[in-house]
């Protein structure tokens, strides 16, 4: 009996042991950053005590589970955790973890600053990076609106009608930033106006934001500052990345992105953007359309091939179409070049092919390239408008490091032609003459390395432009950091310099409204530049994470540029300045995360933008003195939910007013854009999205567009002069301007969107 007493409790607790081994499984996943895998992440089963740290994959696997329902959770130092909930036995169901940074900037590699790719926190050039994660809690069918939530960069609308705009950073105007794609100046001269649409935001890794002058390393229109637009590399792209969202006022975005492979060898993006806007609204009640009619086509195309040794080559091509249109509702095609409805129709052609080619030589030999063409068919009311730009670049770097030096050679050469129907392209009065610029340059930087945290950057460029002559750029950057690099301080001193073209550049000469008028040849505008930055990052006991970024700048301009509507409010006087500009003011960026899912990034900027003449000092129009903006995101875990507030607020301007007897406000008020957003994941690939824009509903008064009722100035009395004659029709002796614009008329909207993403 006991014998037998025995084999039964033997057998039971056998039955038990493989009972409880079949119910034991395996998890597996991967936890990532940005498509980027994380090494030594840490993966727990709470409330098991079970956890593994991933390999340099950025995979784990947990053994030995028990079958059941578990949250599990990812976490690794500098990273918002995150929990999923599982239920085992799931299949071969991987699961995967995508980390946020608390710390935005955490350790990123950027190249903007000195051409070359280095940790951000080691750049002795202060750059600011926003990653696609950062325009993704307020979605827009833009680059050009997408950067209103950048501290210091505003996009500013040019036009009440066709709503064509260009960037402002530090209150310095479009024209004196420039704009790089994957460090290729690509929009530049027309595509300053309308380049920054179009640009497929699915394949946008990052964008790099330099202010000051930058012309050492990138030459002319590097003048205020630069922003470099970063795609995607196609080994962390996903496979599929698909972002569409709808308006209430009827716009269309969808976006498509795709990798492809060719082989072993060679992988490839293509990217599609389409915007479609065909509905007038005239809220305001001037007769004029809020908000331009556009139809927006772009698509991008990257190749990216792995050659021996891990050498570089990419080429990548990008080509847009668009046709859009603002101006009298009733407007139609057959009023196009017409005087009995007034319209700004504008129709673009553009093609781009950007690339770089390391060669097979010993060191780091680059050779970057970009050509590029943009047609444009416009008429502003009964002004036409034909021009044909075509740039080709080409720049060869060789970077070698040797002690405490990292030294970088470069030459580079850019060929641009302009023509168009307008006197900028005119000789004798009469005969066309297209421009031609040639632009070959050298440029030599090193940094030397005094201490492991000190070092300093020197630089220096020649160019010698076929129309002005010889110019030349230095700069001079300091940096001094901690050792742990929580603290870093930046010294920035360098020069830059922009040689004009008006047509190309501003707006305001195209719309028919004034005569534009050369008083001189312009000359090349020249600035100097000063910038002391701060930076201080704080990690608390709890896992929280807390950023201060600081920066003071000086910049001063001889032989501005600058348009003159005052002196004749029929006309635009452009001259070079006789005295000199100055920018200048303070900058504070605030980036806040907790471990509870709150963060915070917030910024403000003051500062007085002015120029002075004959001993009168004035403010530049259309620039704020103080600007500030923030972005707060809360996700709620247990939900899988996200709450995005995003917003901006803008001090009065000065604006361009039609004469002394123009009764419109001198100054714009205080006026914020302000938008919610609420974001659900569904699955590991689906999220919806939806929200307000425009929350308090802002927009300009409806007199903005002076005498909007008479466009083509048909009942407007002028004397021999050409000065504007009141009448009792007339009594504040105005004619009709589209350039008393400060903010967008497009008022409060909802939006809902859909994205799917497979890595």
């Amino acid at each position: 009996m006991k014998y037998i007493g025995t084999r039964v409790v033997g057998l039971l607790l056998f039955l038990l042991c493989v009972h409880t081994g079949y119910g034991q499984q395996v998890l597996r996943g991967r936890v990532r950053s940005s498509g980027e895998a994380l090494e030594f992440a840490n993966v727990l089963i709470k409330d098991k005590g079970l956890g593994a740290t991933t390999d340099s994959l950025g995979i784990f696997e947990i053994r030995n589970v028990p079958a059941g329902d578990y949250v599990v959770q990812a976490s690794m130092l500098g990273f918002a955790p995150q929990s999923k909930r599982v239920s085992l036995p799931n299949g071969d169901q991987e699961l995967i973890f995508e980390l946020v940074p608390l710390d935005a900037s955490l350790d990123e590699v950027v190249v903007s600053g000195t051409m070359q790719e280095v940790s951000r926190l080691d750049s002795p050039v202060p750059v600011e990076v926003y990653r696609a994660s950062f325009f993704r809690a307020n979605p827009t069918p833009s680059l050009f609106e997408s950067l209103q939530n950048v501290n210091g960069v505003r996009p500013q609308i040019n036009c009440n009608v066709c709503n064509t705009g260009d960037i402002h950073i530090n209150g310095l105007e479009g024209p004196y930033t420039m704009i790089l794609i994957d460090g290729m100046p690509i929009v530049s001269g027309l595509a300053t106006v309308y380049g920054l649409t179009g640009i497929p935001q699915s394949l946008i890794d990052r964008i790099e934001v330099v202010k000051g002058p930058a012309s050492t390393l990138y030459g002319s229109e590097a003048v205020g500052g630069l922003i470099n637009v970063i795609t995607k590399r196609t080994e962390v792209a996903p496979v599929v990345a698909a972002d569409a969202f709808v308006s209430g006022w009827g716009e269309v975005n969808a976006d498509l992105g795709l990798k492809s492979y060719f082989g072993k060898s060679l992988q490839s993006l293509t990217g599609v953007n389409l915007f479609w806007y065909d509905h007038p609204i005239d809220n305001n009640g001037d007769g004029f359309t809020d908000l331009t009619l556009q139809k927006r086509l772009s698509v991008f195309q990257k190749f990216q091939a792995q050659r021996k040794g891990g050498r570089t080559f990419s080429l990548a091509g990008r080509y847009v179409a668009e046709d859009r249109w603002g101006g009298q509702v009733d407007w139609t095609e057959a009023d196009r070049g017409g005087d009995e409805v007034y319209g700004e129709s504008i129709r673009t052609r553009r093609w781009e092919a950007f690339g770089v080619y390391q060669l097979p030589v010993p060191g780091t030999v680059n050779f970057q390239y970009s050509l590029n063409g943009h047609k444009q068919d416009s008429y502003y009311g009964t002004t036409a408008y034909l021009a044909d730009q075509r740039i080709a670049f080409g720049q060869l770097t060789w970077v070698k490091e040797s002690g405490k030096n990292n030294l970088l050679l470069g030459a580079a050469y850019r060929y641009t032609f302009y023509d168009d129907n307008t006197p900028a392209t005119e000789q004798n009065g009469s005969e066309n003459s297209p421009s031609q610029i040639h632009l070959p340059g050298v440029f030599v930087q090193n940094e030397f390395k005094i201490k492991p945290n000190q070092s300093l950057l020197a630089g220096l460029r020649y160019d010698h432009n076929s129309l002005h002559g010889s110019i030349l750029s230095p700069r001079l950057n300091y940096k001094l950091s901690s050792l742990d690099k929580s603290t870093v301080l930046r010294l920035s001193v360098g020069n830059g310099f922009r040689v004009a073209n008006v047509f190309t550049e501003d707006h305001a000469a195209l719309t028919g409204a004034r005569e534009v008028v050369f008083a001189e040849e312009l000359a090349p505008e020249r600035s100097w530049n000063a910038n002391l930055n701060l930076v201080k990052k704080i990690y608390s006991d709890g896992g929280n994470f807390f950023g201060i970024d600081g920066s003071v700048f000086y910049t001063y301009f001889t032989n501005r540029i600058v348009p003159d509507y005052e002196t004749n409010p029929n006309q635009i006087i452009y001259a070079n300045l006789d005295g000199s500009a100055v920018s200048k003011g303070i900058s504070l960026n605030l980036d806040a995360a907790w471990q509870s899912g709150l963060k915070v990034m917030a910024g403000a900027t003051l500062m007085d933008v002015s120029l002075e003449e004959n001993g009168e000092k004035i403010r530049q129009l259309l620039t704020e003195r103080f600007s500030g903006v923030w972005s707060i995101g809360y996700e709620i875990h247990p939900l899988r939910l996200t709450v995005d507030y995003t917003g901006n607020v803008y001090s009065p301007m000065r604006l361009p007013l039609l004469g002394e007897l123009d009764d419109r406000a001198e100054y714009s008020p205080w006026w914020s854009i302000q938008n919610i957003q609420l974001t659900k994941a569904l699955g590991e690939r689906w999220e919806v999205y939806g929200g307000v824009k425009n929350l308090l509903n802002f927009t300009p008064p409806a007199n903005s567009i002076a005498r909007a009722f008479d466009p083509f100035d048909k009942n407007v009395v002028f004397d021999d002069s050409g000065q504007v004659v009141p009448t009792p029709d007339n009594p504040q002796a105005l004619t009709f301007d589209p350039t008393y614009v400060y903010a967008p008329n497009q008022g409060i909207r909802g939006f809902l969107g859909l994205r799917f993403t497979v890595y």
